[in-house]
């Protein structure tokens, strides 16, 4: 499959793009970008340099993937949400030794308008809503909204909430799947 680059959009030489990435309408990727398979980056998207980006991974219109970003397979980005790679940014000083390192595991999905703040990393299937604030690391599968994101319950790995309570103990089954879950504590876990 080969990769579909629009007119409009840059693609830095040296940047690696795997087989059937989508680049559309004015997006810039940077030349130390490594970026696998079955990619689609909407209009207007920025991939910075050191950014590692897995296979199948949807990054919808305006956002930016700055550098010392990793996104899993399978990880969705969307629309105008936000990275950040300095925790205290002043125009003034120089700070671009300090990056934090930001790692979202594979199948989470980052809803529109949120933002992560740098130096965080976002569990497996995880689920961010739409406008809330990543301040802190966040388990496999949570469910988080506002700001700052609170978990308010738990998310199956395709995309459906699970009917637990945010911690405590028990076990549910994912309305689409049928896959059984295990909540203990402040961790859920999917059952064989």
């Amino acid at each position: 499959m080969a990769v579909t680059i629009h007119p409009s959009a840059i693609v830095d030489d040296g940047a690696q793009l795997g087989e059937g990435c989508r680049v559309w309408h004015w997006v810039h990727i940077s030349a130390g970008a490594r970026i696998g398979r079955a990619c689609s980056f909407g209009q207007g998207v920025y991939v910075g340099n050191d950014v590692v980006i897995g296979d199948n991974v949807k990054i919808q219109n305006n956002v930016s993937v700055y550098d010392a970003v990793t996104l899993e397979d399978d990880v969705f980005c969307g629309p105008s949400m936000v990275f950040t790679n300095v925790f205290n940014p002043r125009a003034a000083v120089v700070r671009k030794n300090e990056y934090r390192r930001t790692l979202v595991r594979r199948g989470a999905t980052l809803g529109a308008n949120c933002t992560i703040v740098c130096g965080v990393t976002i569990g497996e299937h995880a689920f961010v809503g739409a406008g809330a604030v990543v301040s802190r690391d966040l388990p496999a599968f949570a469910l988080v909204v506002g700001v700052p994101a609170r978990r308010i319950g738990w998310m199956s790995r395709h995309g459906e909430r699970l009917d637990l309570p945010a911690s405590g103990e028990g076990e549910a089954c994912c309305p689409a799947t049928g896959e059984r879950y295990r909540l203990r504590g402040e961790a859920l876990g999917l059952l064989d």
